[in-house]
């Protein structure tokens, strides 16, 4: 997979795909952060690839002017933490530290550092929610693991392994909850029957808030790009 830029003002970068079950090219344009995909038959030059984006660039700009605005993160960007607004700024010292409204971060490439902590942040807070949770019922998940997923914030498996998206820890600390006694709330009830829901209940309470955020707020955590830097 290789990442090309559409010229122009502002520059659209361009993830092209190679498929060797690709009959020809194909664009798309994600609907949760506006990532816009060429996938190619195999042995097609990439030339002709970024001709054809440029021949649909009126249809890709105009998409991408109704879509949130993709955050290149970086100094001075704005990125929520914990559903916290924090701007980002250089660090005198190596590592990230909070302050109430900034996250210091040193270093000359703050957005992997800040992806590599969020993530280790994210698998903190959502193995003590986990832990928490399963000691309620009575349960045990065999392991836990953090992705990038575009279509599910958690998911857990008849075997019990519990997997979250790390973007979670983004979103406000009462989300997070939820998503993690979503899915250990699997571990007793491996289905969304009225059962389920009232196991969700005892472990969280009202779920609405939470539920009804994600519905409107979640595509929006994944606007933030850790690797356009």
């Amino acid at each position: 997979m290789s990442a090309y830029h559409l010229p122009g003002n502002p520059p659209v970068p361009l993830v092209l795909r190679r498929s060797a079950r690709a009959k020809r090219i194909s664009l798309r344009i994600s609907a949760l952060d506006g990532r816009v995909t060429l996938t190619l038959p195999a042995r097609l030059p990439a030339r002709e690839a970024l001709e054809f984006a440029a021949e649909k660039e009126g249809w890709i700009r105009d998409h991408l002017a109704r879509h949130p605005e993709v955050v290149e993160v970086g100094f001075g960007s704005l990125l929520p933490i914990e559903g916290q607004q924090r701007e980002v700024v250089a660090g005198t010292k190596r590592g990230v530290q909070f302050e109430p409204e900034r996250i210091l971060v040193g270093g000359d490439s703050p957005a992997r550092s800040l992806e590599r902590y969020l993530k280790e942040l994210a698998r903190d807070r959502l193995a003590a929610a986990s832990d928490h949770y399963a000691a309620q019922v009575g349960r045990s998940y065999a392991k836990l693991s953090l992705r990038d997923t575009r279509s599910r914030w958690g998911s857990c498996s008849s075997a019990g392994t519990l997997m979250y998206s790390w973007r979670l820890i983004m979103a406000p600390t009462e989300v997070l909850s939820y998503v993690a006694a979503h899915e250990v709330a699997h571990l007793v009830e491996m289905n969304h029957s009225a059962d389920f829901w009232a196991v969700v209940a005892q472990l969280y309470g009202d779920s609405s808030a939470a539920r009804q955020w994600l519905r409107h707020e979640g595509s929006g955590l994944h606007r933030y790009r850790f690797d356009l830097g």
